[in-house]
């Protein structure tokens, strides 16, 4: 089976489909990757266009939102 580092804690991993959390180790080591990027301590460089671009109509989350399953914000 596959091994990977949890990215948080570094916490050698199997990469299986019994592994929910995958790639993290754990729910907690989960959501501490989520903080960071919600604190934008993690980020994704990209090419800025037109500040046009930046814009994202709530709407839109929404509907994505909609489109998760049930269960993907819980354990």
């Amino acid at each position: 089976m596959t091994k990977v580092n949890c990215p948080t804690c570094q916490k050698a991993v199997e990469w299986a489909p019994e592994n929910v959390h995958r790639p993290f180790c754990c729910k907690k080591c989960q959501l501490i990757d989520l903080g960071e990027w919600a604190t934008e301590s993690h980020s994704i460089p990209v090419k800025l266009g037109r500040q046009s671009d930046l814009h994202i109509d709530p709407e839109d989350i929404e509907d994505l939102l909609m489109q998760t399953p049930d269960n993907f914000f819980k354990e």
